[in-house]
Order: C-alpha cells, then structure tokens, then sequence
C-alpha cells in the first residue's frame, strides 16, 4: 500500500514494528497507553485531550515495539489535523494496531474500527468502560463481537488495569506467528491518503449501517437501572437544571481555588519562607562580606535568594497546587463536556462553537496545552479565534494566584472587577476576530462522556504529572525572571527605565516608576508581571490598574513560540503586539475614567 506522506513527519512514520493505539476520543487510550508503555501521559475524561501522537516502547514477548498514541478520531475522513494525523500513521505500515471500543456507546466506535480495518492491518480490539457499560445496563457478547469483527476483542478497564494483560499475551500470539495475517476488509488503496485519494468501496452512511447491525446482534439490555451518577449527569445536559447546577459548580470550584490556596500560602508556605528559608540564606550570605551590589542581588529587597521564595514559593505554587487537584477532578468526572453543551448558545454568539470552552479551560491551566488542543478544531478561524481569546483574556494558573493572592489582599471587590474587565475584554475580542476573520466555525459535534468519580490511582498519577510538569517548564523561566529582577532592582538600572517610561507607567497608567519592573517581567512569565507590584504600596486604584495591564499584557516567551509554530511568526507578533496595546490601552482608561468619577463626588 502507497502512500503520500509529509517531510516533518517521515522520522516517526519511517519506524518499524510500530503498534498504533486507535480509537475515538474519551474512550481511555491515554490510560491504556501509559500501562503499556510507562510512559506517563495526562489522559482527562473529554474529547480534544491528545491531538499529537505520543510514542513509548511496548515490549511482547522477547521484542520490542513502538507504541503510538494516536490522536483520537470520530472517522477518517481528514476534516481535522488529528484526522489527518491518524490517516498518516495508518498508511505507515504499522505492524499492527491496538484499537480502543467504547463498551458504553459501542456503535460509533466500531464505526470508525470499520474504516480502520480497511487498510487491512493486523488488530486487536480492546472493549474498554466495560464497568460503565454494565452500570447503563448494556449487556455485551464479546464472542459475538469477535465474530462479527473477525478479530480478538479483549473488555478491558483501563484506570483499574482489567484485561490489560490479555492485550500483550493476544499480540504475542498474532504477532509471534511467522506471518500473521490481516485482520478486517482489504481494499485497493489507503482510504483518504493525501495525495492518493479515497478509493475505498465504501461509503460513511455504510459504514454507520454496518456498525448499526453489528450492535443489534452482540448488545442487550439489562434490569439495570440509572444510578444517581447517570441521572446527574443526564441533568447536566439540560438547561433546567443544568445551568443553575454548572453555576454552583464553578462557583464552588472557584472558592476551593481561592480559599485553599489562601490557607496553603498563609498558613504553611509564607510561614516557612519568611521564618525559615529566607533567614537561612541571609545567615549563610551575610558572614561572606560580599559587596555591597552583590550581596543585595543575593538577598536585599529584590534579592534571588529572598523573592525567588516569596513570590514563585509562597505566591505562586499554592494556587498552582490546588487549581491542578480541582481542574484534573472536574475533567475526569466529566463534568467539562457538559459545560461545553449548556454554553454552546452563548458561545455561538461570540463566534465559536461551545466545545471551544474546553481549550479555554485548559488556557487556565496554561496556554500552551490549550493552543495545541486547537489542533482539534475543524476550521482554521475558529483556531485562530480561540487562540487569540486565550492570550488576550484567559490567564494561566499562576499567573491566577498571583492576582488573587495580590488583590484578595486589597478586596474582593477589587479582584471581581479585575475579573469583570477580563471578560469584557475576552467577549469584545472575540466579536471583533468574528466579525473580521474570514472563514467559518462548524456546529458542536462532541461526544459527552459518561459522568464518573475518577479512579484514584489515575487521578493522583495525572496530577503528579502536571504538576511535575508545571515544576520543569515554568520554574526555570520564573527564577530566570526573579534573576533579571534582582539585577535591575539592586544595581539602578530599575531607576533609569522608569524614568524613561514615566509618561507610560506613571502618566498613562498612574502608577509608581518601579512599576516598569512589572512590563519587564511579563515578557518571560506572565505571573511575574504581578510579582512586583506587591511591594510598591499601591493605593487600591493603582493596584485594579496594575492587575488589568498584568492580565492582558502580553503572552510569554513560551505562548509567542508556540503560537509561531502552529501558525506563523506573523500571527504570533500579531497577537503579542495586540495584547500588550490592548493591555496598555485599557489599563489607561480605566485610571483616567475612575480618577474623572472620583473627581465629580
């Protein structure tokens, strides 16, 4: 079988004894991958999670493989990056593949086997969610199935690590043969092979019909009845009373953020850094009799070894930790895509369809992963669209924690209206890219998970992961910024710079001169741009401003080049410049606008 593949992609496509892991999305592949391989992948409990490939050795018998991780797809018909992804490594001639059924809505999953198996490559099938299956009263016949698809069918659950083994002893045997025959429908060529075309006999609606007929034959109802999982789940999808319960959920999830990482910073970490750590240098740096300049670069106001502490340690990290344990229980309940559902309306009217509300919510964590998770969109608008509303208006986790930590202090009046000006903006970005992109944004299609208490040892392992994560990619770049700061700060050249953007920072902006500390910081890690204004003594006006320029100032060093390789170096100055102006302009307005008001009472 030929096909046409791409240059970037011929060093992973090029491999041999390569198994593809397949299926729709949401259907536990992440977590099956990461059992085979101890490869630790972050697998979450809605669509648009994995929209890259990920490789990890998967040894059976006495060989080794190389298993992929293969976007998830609802067919292969190319309407998507991950579509495409998934066509490129299927005309790759893999040694097999590895594909995940979905044991809870098992038709549109052995739809998308049947298009697989046309590219007649060895198969097994792993029938995952068995668990939740069962829970909806769906009874299948496995053998049935088997015979049905012409191939070994294995019920698996992944999070609890059911029939994972069987998967490795079923490929031992197929593959162990000298020459393991095709399993599934040959066809003269690739179907949708870029290049080459679709030349497959058969059609979507034929592939639907088939899938159709097979689940008639091998799945049965049970007296099972809804448990009260189900039944929330089904209310969440419904506008009464599923807005008044999404509301109540975010809110709550808010407070534990807020709340939790008040107590973490309060009560443990500034403690700890104010009356152990930071003690503990100046004991150790003191007696050396550096001088003067250094010693203050070392541990004076704006010292590495005092803020490095104070503002990644004790005003950061809290709000990092707690935000990672409530997002990961919000994505593997499933209670996100339901969101994405009720607020679809609502975000039809900005432009974008509602499933972009779950790259929006991973812009919270971070805006790379939510950038990325764009590839997943069907149009290039609505690509665009989402990833300009991200970096405008959606500030990452610690960049979060530092507004709240900095405003709560002030008053939660002043973090509300940080919050409300966010939004405005967010909306009026997204109405002005609407109205000005060409092109367009396709209707929701989003598969809605089952709703589930997260199993323990997945949920904890995927939260170790992001946060060892966010401890490797985003600690080096802060103590980079805390080092920048420290020089500036404690060798005069702070002095100079603000005097000269004084008709910027403090004419247009009214805040103090060393506020230009905070524009500077921003460049690397968009957190830092608050760290600063921490010590300035601003009065409350100062402190709203400062806090809207931090949140719509511009995207850092790590957002700029990966908006630059999904896109273009132009889009990504585009976006940079537009932030930053944006940031400025509004942070302005709103000094003048309230000093004029205060002026008249």
């Amino acid at each position: 079988m030929k096909c046409h593949l791409i240059a970037e992609d011929s060093k992973i496509l090029a491999k041999e004894n390569k198994i593809l892991l397949m299926g729709t999305p949401n259907v536990g592949k992440s977590v099956i991958f990461s059992a085979l391989t101890n490869v630790h992948v972050i697998s979450s409990n809605y669509t648009g999670t994995t929209v890259s490939y990920t490789e990890g050795s998967y040894k059976v018998g006495d060989t080794e493989y190389t298993l992929i991780d293969v976007p998830g797809t609802y067919s292969l018909a190319a309407t998507s990056v991950a579509e495409e992804v998934a066509i490129r490594f299927m005309c790759s001639n893999p040694v097999a593949v590895l594909f995940v059924l979905n044991a809870a809505d098992l038709e549109g999953s052995i739809k998308l086997a049947l298009e697989v198996m046309e590219y007649n490559v060895p198969i097994v099938f792993a029938l995952n969610l068995m668990d939740v299956s069962e829970r909806k009263g769906f009874a299948i016949n496995v053998k049935l199935l088997e015979q049905e698809l012409g191939a070994p069918v294995i019920p698996t659950v992944a999070v609890k690590g059911y029939g994972l083994d069987q998967i490795t002893k079923t490929f031992a045997r197929i593959l162990g043969a000298e020459r393991p025959l095709p399993m599934g429908r040959s066809c003269a060529t690739c179907a949708g092979c870029p290049g080459c075309g679709r030349a497959g006999e058969h059609t979507g609606l034929e592939y639907w019909e088939r899938a159709r007929q097979i689940v008639r034959k091998v799945v049965s109802r049970t007296d099972a009845k809804p448990n009260f999982l189900d039944r929330l789940g089904d209310a969440l999808l419904r506008p009464w009373p599923g807005l008044p319960l999404a509301l109540l959920i975010l809110l709550i999830s808010l407070g534990v953020v807020v709340g939790g990482g008040k107590v973490l910073e309060g009560m443990v970490l500034l403690p700890l850094v104010e009356g152990v750590i930071v003690p503990f240098f100046e004991r150790l740096v003191i007696p050396l009799n550096l001088p003067p300049v250094l010693q203050n670069i070392l541990i004076g106001e704006y010292g590495i070894l005092r803020i490095s502490f104070e503002w990644i340690l004790a005003l950061v990290i809290p709000y990092v930790l707690v935000f990672q344990v409530q997002f990961a229980l919000l994505e593997d309940s499933g209670i996100l895509p339901r969101l994405v559902v009720l607020f679809d309306n609502i975000m039809r009217k900005l432009g974008v369809q509602g499933g972009s509300l779950i790259h929006i919510f991973l812009g919270f964590g971070c805006a790379v992963p939510a950038i990325i998770s764009t590839r997943t969109a069907t149009t290039r608008k609505e690509r665009l669209m989402v990833t300009a509303m991200v970096c405008f208006a959606v500030p990452c986790i610690s960049q979060t924690g530092a507004l709240v930590s900095l405003l709560s202090a002030y008053s939660v009046w002043l973090l509300l209206a940080t919050a409300l000006t966010g939004v405005a903006v967010f909306v009026t970005v997204a109405l002005v890219l609407r109205r000005f992109l060409k092109g367009t944004v396709d209707p929701l299609i989003l598969e809605v998970p089952n709703l589930l208490v997260p199993e323990p040892r997945a949920y904890f392992k995927k939260l170790w992961v992001r946060i060892k994560q966010f401890l490797v990619e985003a600690e080096g770049p802060m103590l980079i910024a805390v080092s920048i700061a420290a020089i500036i700060a404690e060798t005069g050249i702070l002095q100079g710079l603000g005097e000269l953007l004084k008709p910027v920072v403090s004419g247009w902006l009214g805040l103090p001169e060393e506020a230009v500390m905070s524009l500077i910081l921003g460049i690397i890690r968009r957190e830092m741009s608050v760290a600063p204004l921490l010590g300035l003594n601003l009065n409350p006006l100062q402190m709203y401003v400062g806090a809207v320029v931090s949140l719509l100032y511009l995207p850092c060093l790590s957002v700029f080049g990966i908006i630059a390789k999904e896109f273009n170096a132009r889009t990504a100055v585009a976006i940079t410049a537009s932030t930053t102006l944006t940031a400025l302009f509004v942070g302005g307005v709103m000094n003048h606008l309230i000093m004029f008001v205060q002026s008249i009472f």
